[in-house]
């Protein structure tokens, strides 16, 4: 298929300034407004809406291979399409698990032939997510996939002399360790934060410090080794604590916030509806308003969605027996705009930094770290932030519908993606599958 020229006439790009955009070849030709085009250019009325560049999801689960039942590469970048990601890191937990060259080929070479966004695989730390011996991270790490970030997310990487060992394997390629901050010893059969609910609700309470204390242990050993440590999905107001005290001594750790751990909390638990059952749970009040501000003031890094598709039956049972996880590809900008933006935490360049630019830079991805350029890649969402509607399941283009946000009210409209100068969503409506793939 050729491809397509455009004009995204009058958008607004995030420092505030009007452009109008021009695509061509899949490149960003010029932002000047009243720029000059050809008849065979495609004209997309831009006015009222923000131009953001690409977003980038440092933390997704894709499922395949093995669940397939869940999620398959294919429909998991159509629901990053219809979210405005251009590119989404997978994670290792499949089967087989990614810890071979040859699996995380198999996954970047499915994300190439589905054609909505870039994959990039994450490897595994460990064989078989096992906590016992390193993977082969070098071999990863030289493939034709070129990982840069390991993580055994699911599970922590315990082991002390292990996570050392992982630290200064990835530093001879500037390779990073995202690690899932989980003592597991504290966290036996947790099912939700411990405090007054969970003893209220009866449930297993999953203590603030069982995060806390690996993500003290981590950054010691990351500043002993020189090495680059990220922490996914940062939950607690004593982990934003740890991450600013090492932050301030110049040790190299980031660290990311969900979307969910940004606007719900354990009080919702009281339904026991296990849309609301994830990992790490959803914390208090205090702890949602301490992870928003550490968003607003760089101390969290990015916002990374940790999409985690489960089939119907999995969570449609006794909260006890249901599985972590929920969907969120598709809500992550609105809930971004409802608990950031329109709470002015953040402004619109603050959102391109958490959501594109800086998740981008952790992973080492070229092409989405140069937004609006002149020659960069056409990695570009539209987004409607004057828009408000209930978050339904025509919302959603995954395999699963374990999303908490059916029903709720979310600001902001996801209405143009352009990845490499494809429009992968073109006016809210998704492209062809035929479309993309033979791009």
């Amino acid at each position: 298929m050729s491809e397509q020229s455009y004009l995204l006439k009058g958008a607004t790009l995030p420092s505030g300034a009007g452009a109008d955009i021009l695509i061509e070849g899949g490149r960003i030709v010029s932002t000047e407004t009243g720029a000059g085009h050809g008849a065979d250019v495609a004209v997309v009325d831009a006015d009222g809406l923000v131009a953001l560049p690409g977003l980038v999801d440092l933390h997704t689960h894709l499922r395949e291979p093995g669940f397939e039942q869940s999620e398959t590469v294919l429909t998991g970048t159509r629901a990053a399409a219809a979210g405005g990601f251009t590119a989404v890191f997978a994670m290792a937990n499949t089967l087989p698990v990614a810890d071979t060259a040859g699996v995380v080929e198999q996954v970047q070479a499915l994300g190439r032939a589905a054609g909505y966004a870039t994959v990039r695989p994450i490897g595994a730390v460990t064989v078989g997510l096992g906590g016992e011996r390193l993977s082969e991270i070098g071999a990863m790490a030289q493939s034709r996939a070129g990982v840069r970030v390991f993580s055994d997310d699911g599970k922590c990487v315990h082991d002390s002399l292990l996570m050392r060992r992982a630290l200064e394997y990835v530093k001879t390629f500037d390779g990073v360790i995202a690690q899932h901050a989980q003592d597991p010893r504290l966290t036996e059969n947790a099912q939700m934060n411990e405090g007054a609910l969970s003893s209220e609700l009866g449930l297993k309470g999953w203590p603030a410090v069982a995060e806390e204390s690996i993500i003290a242990r981590d950054v010691l050993l990351a500043e002993h080794v020189g090495a680059r440590l990220h922490i996914c999905h940062l939950s607690t107001a004593g982990s934003v604590d740890v991450i600013r005290w090492a932050k301030a001594r110049g040790i190299q750790v980031t660290a990311e916030a969900t979307p969910h751990h940004l606007l719900l909390t354990e009080e919702l638990i009281r339904s026991y509806d296990a849309r609301y059952k994830v990992n790490p749970p959803l914390r208090r009040d205090e702890d949602v308003q301490a992870l928003r501000e550490a968003v607003a003031d760089g101390t969290i890094d990015i916002i990374a969605t940790d999409h985690a598709p489960h089939p119907r039956e999995a969570k449609e049972c006794e909260w006890d027996a249901a599985a972590f996880g929920m969907v969120g590809l598709e809500s992550a900008l609105p809930v971004v705009q409802t608990a950031l933006v329109d709470t002015g935490l953040l402004d619109w360049a603050g959102v391109a930094r958490v959501l594109s630019q800086a998740p981008a830079a952790i992973g080492r991805l070229d092409g989405h770290t140069h937004a609006f350029e002149p020659g960069s890649a056409a990695n570009v969402v539209l987004v409607d932030p004057a828009a408000s509607s209930v978050f339904d399941l025509e919302r959603l283009h995954g395999r699963s519908q374990n999303s908490p946000y059916l029903g709720a009210t979310l600001s902001g409209s996801v209405r143009w993606t352009f990845h490499e100068g494809f429009a992968t969503l073109r006016d809210g409506v998704l492209a062809p599958v035929a479309e993309a793939a033979v791009r």
